[in-house]
């Protein structure tokens, strides 16, 4: 451990040298791990990762570099940042800063070095669990003290910590092209993604976004055409405002949700969540799509999952994980409100279910 620049200490004890890159300093997170070869820029701006230090399967990250369009919100919300080779370089026309730079600027702890397959099978049979990163003379005894005293992610609300505090319109500035609305849509921010904005924005949607202890009367009041409830962190079953909210909205407008808020529209359902082992994280996870049989290759953040068998009478499944049976979509026709695990914005990922965007304004138009 001598010649260590940088260090990860699990709560188990085990410990994973590396080389420090990106900024310096210490932070705890839960260690997990994605399997997407691109998008990383993606991941670290996603705010469904605040609080976890994220392990990169694909060995070489950072060859071409980043930018300010593929942002996924104002700031990089990763605890830290781990990879196998991380590129000094970066060799692409979009590209206007390194990887090692961009987390220097926002902040962000990174390592590199590291044995990364073995993290990954190991995290794979222990499971994501409490974890310290340290670039600045690490001390492998009182990290791994510090990563079992790390806050545990069951019972975390994480919701509050990153959604806007204030109402606003998307998009955010007059100059953005974009088509004449339609349809008013009040999205819930849990943690929302800037492409589900343009998503909707794309189809002909003024969005309205909320914080997340918007009341139910509060956004009726906004008399929107629909509601969407959007991604984030933390334990969904710890959002107990969210919940008591979702069910107070059910049946008013029609309801789309993804990610936590369709964890959130499960729970406010009646059905119960569970934590995964170590989650579903990349832009490669197959879900098949139950009226049809086709399979979809979707992108995957998340930690826990709705229990299938808890779900009510009325709610129909539309998806499963070809991967590991895992239940990735709900819909109640009787009331308009549908919901799905994975994320159909993809950023990054493939375009497979970004149909879902356009079945949402469809029940729009049918509620009309």
């Amino acid at each position: 451990m001598t010649d260590t620049h940088a260090l990860l200490a699990l709560e188990d004890g085990t410990l994973w040298p590396g080389q420090p890159f990106g900024a310096l300093g210490e932070r705890a997170g839960e260690v997990v791990f994605n399997t997407g070869m691109t998008g990383y820029q993606e991941v670290l701006t996603d705010p469904s990762y605040h609080g976890q230090i994220v392990v990169m399967t694909q060995p070489h990250i950072g060859n071409y570099g980043t930018n300010k369009e593929d942002d996924q919100s104002y700031r990089a919300w990763v605890a830290g940042f781990v990879v196998r080779a991380a590129s000094p370089v970066a060799s692409n026309w979009r590209s206007t800063k390194t990887l090692p730079a961009y987390l220097r600027d926002h902040d962000v702890i990174g390592i590199t070095d590291v044995d990364s397959r073995a993290l990954v099978r190991h995290i794979r049979d222990q499971g994501a669990m409490r974890a310290v990163l340290c670039s600045t003379n690490p001390d492998p005894e009182r990290m791994i003290a510090k990563a079992r005293s790390t806050r545990t992610m069951s019972g975390l609300d994480l919701a509050q910590e990153v959604t806007c505090q204030e109402i606003y319109q998307y998009p955010l500035h007059d100059s953005e092209e974009h088509t004449v609305p339609h349809y008013h849509v009040v999205a819930y921010d849990f943690g929302i993604k800037r492409n589900i904005l343009r998503m909707l924005r794309d189809r002909g949607c003024q969005v309205t976004v909320v914080p997340a202890h918007t009341p139910a009367d509060d956004v009726l009041a906004l008399k929107p055409d629909g509601i969407l409830l959007s991604n984030g962190p933390g334990d969904p079953a710890a959002v107990h405002y969210a919940i008591d909210t979702s069910k107070e909205l059910l049946g008013h407008k029609p309801i789309f949700g993804i990610c936590l808020g369709y964890q959130i529209l499960a729970l406010a359902l009646g059905a119960q969540t569970y934590k995964l082992k170590f989650g579903h994280r990349g832009s490669n996870h197959p879900v098949q799509h139950q009226d049809t049989g086709r399979v979809q290759i979707s992108t995957h953040n998340h930690g826990f999952a709705v229990e299938a068998g808890s779900l009510p009478e009325g709610v129909e499944i539309t998806h499963i994980n070809l991967n590991d049976g895992c239940l990735e979509g709900l819909r109640l026709p009787e009331i308009g409100a549908f919901g799905v695990q994975f994320h159909p914005e993809a950023s990054p990922g493939p375009h497979d279910t970004m149909v879902l965007f356009s079945e949402f304004v469809q029940l729009m138009a049918n509620a009309r």
